[in-house]
């Protein structure tokens, strides 16, 4: 496994012109529909994109959310967050997230770039993802009032098509109303959709576009 090389390269593409929506709209799966716009009074957040070499594999790490009654309850989804006041820049509200709820301190983890910014309707939150790099698989101590368990997914996973669905799904948000979506299978028959989704969905882009095996 070539780290440097692969991390070189991006690093290099994070920091260029970004695919955007057209690459999110792939895995979109929204319970309202978007606006136009950004709202105004839209709340900011920030999520952490974290790979690592496990093995022979690289791994990306995702979390379930705890079953709470909120907008994203029992979700897959990456560590973050809301945006608070004390944080100077929204980096650092996806890195406190990331130790906040999976124990990972900043420390270790080197930030490659951002990903494309995506609005989220149903609760109103503009979220800012950045991908970041831990050069061994990191140790982790999970928040239990906000996360059921991590999930560990191969690159290979999600640059490979025979694992993305179409499935009916349902939000706390909108209790009742059955949503046909686009998802990432996971080994475990869970799945990731909806916001998360549409970022790894733009990730996976520039994964492919790299020519170099995940």
């Amino acid at each position: 496994m070539s780290t440097d090389l692969h991390i070189g390269w991006l690093r290099g593409r994070l920091n260029a012109p970004l695919p955007g929506f057209a690459a999110q709209e792939r895995m979109i799966g929204r319970v309202i529909p978007a606006p136009p716009q950004v709202p105004a009074n839209a709340r900011l957040s920030a999520v952490m994109c974290l790979i690592y070499p496990a093995g022979n594999n690289w791994q990306v790490l995702l979390m379930r959310r705890r079953e709470d009654g909120h907008a994203h309850s029992g979700q897959v989804s990456f560590p973050g967050g809301k945006h608070e006041p004390e944080d100077e820049t929204l980096l650092m509200t996806a890195l406190r997230e990331t130790q906040e709820e999976v124990g990972i301190d900043p420390v270790h983890i080197d930030v490659l770039g951002p990903l494309s910014p995506l609005y989220i309707p149903v609760s109103n939150f503009h979220v800012f993802p950045f991908v970041g790099f831990a050069r061994t698989r990191p140790t982790v101590s999970l928040s239990v009032d906000e996360v059921s368990y991590i999930i560990e997914a191969p690159l290979a996973w999600l640059t490979d098509d025979n694992n993305k669905i179409t499935t009916n799904v349902t939000s706390p948000a909108v209790p009742g109303l059955i949503r046909n979506v686009k998802a990432y299978q996971l080994a475990d028959g869970g799945i990731v959709w909806g916001a998360t989704a549409m970022m790894l969905s733009e990730f996976e882009i520039l994964l492919k576009e790299s020519g170099l095996a995940w």
